[in-house]
């Protein structure tokens, strides 16, 4: 299914009118400072939120416009949020059957379809529990389960990771990536984890003030920040390439090995994200030193509070926080050749 939606949303003095589209298939990235407009672009898009000006369309069909709105239950649009916001009373098999069961499929074969999801999501052998019983991991896998069971046409996912731990946010992260890659489901996925861009989504919406100041794939938004929120979100390295034996190989510049949560085939496309504070730079190549070094040109050198900050260009690129002491022994200015090396285990590779 396609969206495109011309949102425009005023509410006092605050006016949100982004465009947003999203191709067959396709999962798009919106991020944002708080009070961006990312919630209500969301709620706009799912028939929450009346238009002041513009349109919402999936596959052609005007879904909203100013004087109509198709009602939420009748637009085929699932919703997750953080909160799972599952029935109490209901058993985990009988909250995903719910949909379908209000929308008149049999009990028997609505029961049939809950169960098969519950296995996709992993929670199978949970299926007679009620919330109460389950982690807050497993909720949500359960909710997953729910918002599929509806045979939705497109997804939202409003945070859906912000209220899990960060033992728990992994495994759920690579679940909605798995998720949505099968299902070819087109998804928009607001977040204010960069992470969950970079794993998750095909491209990367920066919303601001209400309006779009940055759009593309998630490496070319966070290369070249266009404000001071992009730019804070550009505060991990990213190298993006191709799975070769535990390392990042990308189209040009040195390989990257780093740890993977799961596996990666050889050939697929993958990501290697590692922070600047992880990055050790050395006059001369280090001998005996992690798997990961390459040299790399100083391209700028910018004061912090405690750190500076170093660009360098390899390729590939990356960002090193050192000490001003480390800055000046190694005589650090624009122009000199060094050579930059990561630990492996300072790494995290994720498939794309």
């Amino acid at each position: 299914m396609t969206l495109a939606a011309t949102v425009e949303v005023h509410r006092g003095a605050f006016t949100l009118d982004v465009r947003l589209a999203a191709a067959d298939g396709e999962v798009v990235a919106v991020v944002g400072p708080n009070g961006a407009g990312k919630s209500t672009l969301l709620r706009a898009v799912a028939g929450l939120v009346d238009l002041d000006r513009g349109a919402v369309e999936l596959d052609g069909v005007t879904l909203s416009r100013p004087g109509l709105t198709v009602p939420p239950d009748r637009r085929r649009i699932g919703l997750l949020g953080q909160d799972p916001m599952l029935f109490p009373h209901l058993s985990a098999l009988e909250n995903v059957a719910f949909g379908p069961r209000a929308a008149g499929v049999p009990k028997a074969t609505a029961r049939q379809r809950a169960a098969e999801l519950l296995a996709a999501v992993d929670v199978a052998e949970h299926a007679a529990r009620r919330p109460a019983a389950l982690s807050g991991g497993q909720q949500q896998r359960v909710a997953l389960a729910r918002a599929l069971a509806a045979d939705p046409r497109l997804i939202l996912l409003d945070e859906p990771l912000a209220a899990l731990d960060v033992h728990t946010a992994p495994e759920i992260r690579q679940l909605l990536r798995a998720t949505l890659r099968r299902t070819g489901l087109t998804s928009v996925l607001v977040t204010h984890e960069v992470l969950d861009a970079i794993v998750i989504a095909d491209r990367l919406m920066v919303l601001d003030a209400g309006r779009v100041v940055a759009d593309g794939p998630p490496a070319a938004v966070l290369g070249a920040p266009a404000n001071a929120f992009v730019a804070s979100l550009a505060g991990v390295n990213l190298v993006l390439g191709t799975m070769r034996s535990g390392a990042v190989l990308p189209a040009a510049g040195a390989p990257v090995a780093g740890l993977a949560e799961a596996p990666i085939p050889d050939g697929s496309p993958a990501a290697a994200v590692f922070a600047p504070t992880a990055v050790a730079v050395y006059p001369e190549q280090p001998h005996g030193s992690p798997r990961n070094n390459w040299p790399a040109i100083v391209v700028a050198v910018e004061p912090g509070r405690s750190t500076v900050r170093v660009r360098l260009s390899g390729p590939p690129d990356v960002l090193a926080d050192l000490t001003p002491g480390a800055v000046a022994e190694l005589d650090l200015t624009p122009g000199r050749v060094v050579w930059v090396s990561v630990k492996a285990t300072e790494v995290a590779l994720y498939a794309r």
